[in-house]
């Protein structure tokens, strides 16, 4: 299914600082996060921000913030976001059902989050590099397992695509560069 930007929703999960010291090709994931977030504000997309534990592993990676313009995350202890009541809330007042996810990790909070959307009846797209694990072979595994249950394996470019629709539309000249 392509996503529209008018039904799509961007979801970055846990893209803490501290946490992406651990994870390998953290600096893929985490550019690949921004560039998401960037074209999103172009776009209109909405998003959500989680963040682990924050009072312990601390705030969402800086430049990251700055491309959703510093938007409150959403304080979490559970692995799926769907298990945390102010995402769900979150999530119902943006009133998409289409969900980009990036994010960390991708075999944990990535993975559960995603199949509980599935299960409330969202669509899901995880863009594979805009996401991490500490280890390559539990993002892969994640990724597998992900997309035999039906979720989207996407990635940043083409997510960016499916929601410009045309070039033809006035937001083009503004993505571009971003994805370049």
């Amino acid at each position: 299914m392509i996503f529209a930007r008018g039904r799509a929703l961007l979801l970055v999960i846990d893209m803490q600082e501290r946490l992406l010291r651990q994870i390998e090709d953290a600096a893929k994931a985490a550019a690949g996060a921004i560039t998401l977030a960037k074209c999103s504000k172009i776009l209109g997309v909405p998003a959500l921000v989680t963040e682990q534990y924050p009072e312990g592993i601390g705030p969402t990676l800086p430049g990251l913030s700055d491309a959703l313009e510093r938007r409150p995350a959403i304080a979490k202890r559970t692995f799926s976001c769907c298990r945390e009541p102010a995402f769900l809330q979150g999530l119902a007042v943006a009133g998409r059902k289409q969900v980009i996810i990036a994010g960390i990790e991708a075999h944990v909070c990535v993975l559960q989050t995603a199949f509980d959307l599935v299960e409330k009846g969202y669509t899901v797209q995880v863009a594979e590099d805009a996401v991490g694990s500490r280890k390559n072979s539990d993002k892969l595994n994640a990724l597998k397992r992900m997309q035999a249950a039906g979720i989207g394996i996407t990635c940043v470019e083409s997510a960016v695509f499916e929601l410009l629709e045309t070039s033809a539309c006035p937001e083009f000249k503004q993505v571009l560069p971003l994805i370049k």
